[in-house]
């Protein structure tokens, strides 16, 4: 089995998924939706991506602000968990992603990628290293 890692934003979800062994997470795609409470395409396509990649458990970022307080984007992830765990039946954990966009950023500045089109990569890399952060935890 498989675990998924979520970074769930206002109009896009990145999905990350780890290895048979729970060793390493790899991108998967980023779900785009065209409005931010529209969220059954997103929530079915998620279902897709178990099914297909066999996921037993999900890891969810909680957006929290730098002095450890949640905000509304944090409202809305632990909202999202609800539903998923709701939908899906499978149980999701949720895990600080504080500072996962600017560590993706600074990868894809690292691999060269334009400025241009980093916006296009940053959800499903932000994904893959908390789902990375939290397999790491879970050996630690």
């Amino acid at each position: 089995m498989r675990i998924m890692g979520l970074d769930f934003g206002s109009k896009t979800v990145g999905v990350a998924v780890s290895d048979a062994l729970l060793i390493t997470a790899q991108g998967v795609e980023i779900i785009r939706r065209k409005e931010e409470n529209k969220l059954r395409q997103t929530l079915a396509r998620i279902e897709e991506l178990i099914v297909e990649y066999e996921v037993s458990e999900i890891v969810l970022g909680l957006p929290k602000n730098m002095d450890d307080s949640e905000g509304p984007r944090a409202v809305l992830s632990r909202e999202f968990k609800d539903k998923l765990e709701r939908r899906t039946g499978l149980e999701v954990h949720l895990y600080d992603e504080r500072l996962t966009t600017v560590e993706a950023d600074n990868i894809m500045i690292e691999a060269g990628i334009r400025r241009e089109n980093r916006k296009e990569y940053v959800d499903m890399i932000a994904a893959q290293i908390i789902l990375q952060d939290y397999l790491n935890s879970r050996k630690a």
